[in-house]
């Protein structure tokens, strides 16, 4: 579910429903407009905001189209609710009937923790994308790039949180190999691997929050330059890193490109080494996963980002981040 909701939550923005719906409340918003009063005073309200203005600015946005993205955002919303449903009761029934051992206890506590921060996060980063100090009618109203990546990276640690205990739980590595040649360096290589995917992925939600994949469309080179012109133009200079979409670009394509040489690295080594059959599986479905999202990056950059294929690629993110944690589990030395 937690992927379902990153996956909803990328169609979300980069369909521009995501400052649609201009209230929150945790109950009230639960229900829909029904009538086409209620969608009227809906629409009027969103009217007031500058997301309208601008989309307004050439033609006139009827009712359908604002039901369409009201829907997306609705949709997203309502599927985080879910989560926290579908975690929090059994959550408490296998607490209460005392299945959980401390260890579990103290992920169960962080888990329910970021679930409720995730709301309240959500919310504090829509709520910049309708502040009309801080956007216009003339230019494209956009959300916090800092309160989207916190966002998103709330949503990936929930992800692997849940993952990682499932598969540790009900995945168990098959034999020691903590004595093989090298595991310690194969292990360390995982480990990075896994990091590097998260910080890309990272720097990817600060891209999509300056609308920087659309900078520079081609590739390897930044149009005819290796280094791209402008990267410091911001001051003081660590704001280049986070607010300057020439500089988002570079830094976000190199670290796809550090997470691909790690993760190959991580290949070469675990091949020459005696793995056993599932860690092998979960060695090459890691590279090949790899390869496939550095292209899915690629083609998403050269066709100006449109919808389907931006999708695919932070639901290949998703995906690598889940094979790392396979694969670091796969890794785990085994008590004797």
């Amino acid at each position: 579910m937690c992927f379902g909701a990153v996956a909803i939550g990328g169609l979300t923005r980069l369909t521009e429903s995501g400052l649609s719906m201009v209230n929150w409340d945790l109950f009230r918003t639960m229900k829909p407009p029904l009538s086409q009063e209620e969608w009227e005073a809906e629409f009027e309200h969103y009217k007031m905001y500058p997301e309208y203005r601008y989309k307004s600015s050439n033609e006139e946005m009827t009712l359908s189209q604002f039901k369409f993205i009201w829907n997306m955002e609705y949709g997203h919303r309502m599927w985080g609710r879910a989560i926290g449903i579908v975690f929090l009761l059994p959550c408490i029934y296998f607490w209460a009937r005392g299945y959980f051992p401390a260890t579990m206890k103290r992920r169960m506590v962080i888990a329910a923790a970021l679930i409720v921060a995730q709301g309240g996060i959500g919310w504090w980063m829509v709520k910049s994308g309708l502040d009309p100090s801080k956007n216009s009618e003339t230019t494209v109203p956009r959300v916090s790039q800092y309160r989207l990546a916190t966002h998103l990276s709330i949503a990936f640690v929930l992800y692997s949180i849940f993952l990682y205990n499932a598969i540790s739980h009900f995945v168990t590595p098959r034999k020691d190999i903590s004595s093989l040649p090298k595991f310690g360096l194969l292990r360390g290589l995982s480990h990075s691997s896994k990091s590097l995917v998260f910080i890309t992925a990272f720097m990817g939600a600060i891209v999509a929050g300056l609308d920087a994949g659309l900078v520079y469309n081609s590739w390897p080179k930044f149009a005819e330059n290796w280094i791209p012109e402008n990267m410091l133009s911001r001051s003081p200079l660590w704001k280049n890193l986070f607010e300057n979409d020439v500089t988002t670009q570079f830094v976000h394509r190199n670290l796809a490109y550090l997470t691909l040489i790690t993760v190959t690295a991580t290949w070469l080594v675990g091949c020459r080494m005696g793995l056993h059959r599932r860690a092998k599986i979960a060695l090459h479905s890691t590279m090949a996963m790899a390869y496939g999202q550095a292209l899915l990056g690629i083609y998403t950059l050269l066709y100006y980002v449109p919808v389907w294929l931006a999708s695919l690629h932070q639901c290949g993110s998703m995906t690598l981040l889940s094979l790392t944690l396979w694969l670091t589990n796969e890794l785990r030395r085994v008590p004797k």
